[in-house]
């Protein structure tokens, strides 16, 4: 693995990013980069269109001033995402962490994780279910635009603190790309040791059981703990509601095939599942 970037912000979850990245890290013994993004926000840019409002020599001093002013708030910006870095190393270190770094850079955060996806095969971000109305919208909106652009795994931290996972939830519905998933599963470092719960939504057929059955083998096969629960329902409604059993854990979805799982991750609903689980959500590619 080349590195775990953790994208991190001011958020109130921003810790339990930094911890779930070092978790990763730890287990992984990759190095661990912490990349914070300084966007500008159209809300905060300065007004440059005066003309037929006021003098042309108020007009001139205003934007002096308005250009003082967004150079003090760029400043300001910078500072503070260099003091949030230096925490996220520093928090990061006290836990176990080595080989960290970091990266202040300016511009669109959802270029900025395309343009770096070839350097990390791990993605850590949050989702920050307090947020105001507008604050939430845009968070949804970088998590769904990153689970669509990267090619990596992504891992999103769901809520405000971290508690090291001991056992994993597989979200399992029996399609190809599911079971090569699984079998990825079964050889990934960041789980091993973990015991494996898989889990179908679906209806109670024989053909249901026979495919858990069928993932149970494949993972006691490669020496991995399974069991399997079959669920009736939608997965939004009762995924969350059956990993929420089993915490502290890890839910994984696989990020294969075209089924309604494929559709609640990578489709227009993506950000679903992410809002109302409790636990984080890893997707594995």
């Amino acid at each position: 693995m080349n590195k775990i970037l953790a994208c991190i912000d001011t958020r109130g979850n921003t810790d339990a990013v930094i911890d779930w990245a070092t978790w990763a890290a730890v287990r992984l013994e990759c190095p661990l980069e912490f990349l914070h993004v300084l966007e500008r926000h159209p809300e905060v840019a300065a007004v440059t269109d005066f003309s037929g409002a006021i003098g042309v020599d108020a007009q001139e001093s205003l934007l002096k001033e308005l250009s003082g002013q967004d150079e003090q708030r760029s400043v300001a910006m910078r500072e503070a995402g260099r003091e949030l870095l230096s925490h996220a190393r520093s928090r990061a270190a006290a836990a176990g962490a080595q080989h960290l770094d970091a990266r202040l850079r300016h511009g669109d955060f959802i270029d900025t994780a395309i343009e770096l996806q070839g350097e990390a095969d791990l993605f850590v971000l949050g989702e920050h279910h307090h947020a105001s109305a507008q604050d939430r919208i845009r968070s949804e909106h970088h998590l769904e635009r990153v689970i669509r652009g990267v090619s990596s795994s992504v891992l999103v931290a769901t809520a405000e603190t971290f508690e090291a996972p001991q056992r994993v939830v597989v979200a399992f519905d029996g399609s190809p790309g599911a079971r090569k998933a699984l079998a990825r599963l079964a050889q990934h470092p960041l789980v091993s040791g973990l015991p494996v719960l898989v889990a179908m939504v679906a209806p109670d057929t024989t053909l249901a059981r026979q495919q858990l059955k069928e993932a149970q083998d494949a993972l006691q096969a490669a020496g991995v703990a399974a069991e399997t629960e079959l669920v009736a329902g939608e997965p939004q409604q009762v995924l969350p509601e059956l990993v929420k059993r089993q915490a502290p854990t890890l839910l994984i979805m696989g990020a294969f095939g075209h089924s309604r799982l494929r559709q609640l991750l990578v489709g227009s609903t993506t950000t679903t599942l992410l809002r109302v689980s409790d636990v984080p959500v890893l997707i594995l590619r």
